[in-house]
């Protein structure tokens, strides 16, 4: 089976004409046409995409087999995802947040701390969420060099720097 990384959503209906709202998860957000067909999560649909115009909250687009509004509206939330041979290669500092997720972290004595369940983007860069033994709540860790100084995808696993937790006293 072929590996796909979600590139996108459909945010809901544009216009009168089919036209939809989508939302790109691409580092360039017109980059998603350019890496099709896109499917649906489940595989069963495809789409062509072509990009139209800029809209509040994303980019306008006309997708393959999409005529009306009511087609657009009932693909609201729909993800979309890309066949990953079709995606650029990444610099060696850099990776999909797909490749993070499930890796194991150690800290820099050997000692794990948990797995990436998910990786966070809200803007100021990405943050890693860790959660294992021994703990009732997320560790969230910002993704950069100092916290996260080796990330070794084969080994699947990361070496990460935490700040020291405050002590009760």
């Amino acid at each position: 089976m072929t590996e796909r990384i979600c590139v996108g959503a459909i945010a809901g209906a544009f216009g009168v004409r089919g036209e939809v709202r989508l939302k790109s998860f691409t580092s360039e957000p017109n980059d998603i046409a350019a890496y099709g067909p896109l499917w649906s999560e489940d595989g069963k649909r495809s789409f062509t995409v072509r990009l139209t115009r800029p809209v509040t909250g994303g980019l306008g687009a006309r997708l393959s087999g999409v005529e009306t509004r009511d087609d657009a509206e009932a693909l609201k939330g729909v993800t979309l995802w890309a066949d990953r041979e079709k995606l650029p290669a990444l610099p060696d500092d850099e990776f999909y947040h797909t490749d993070l997720i499930g890796l194991s972290v150690y800290d820099a004595g050997g000692v794990l701390i948990g797995k990436v369940r998910a990786v966070y983007d809200h803007g100021a860069g990405d943050i890693l969420e860790i959660f294992g033994p021994g703990r009732n709540q997320a560790l969230l860790l910002p993704f950069t060099r100092a916290f996260v100084p080796t990330v070794d995808i084969a080994a699947g696993r990361l070496i990460a720097d935490p700040p020291e937790e405050e002590q009760d006293e």
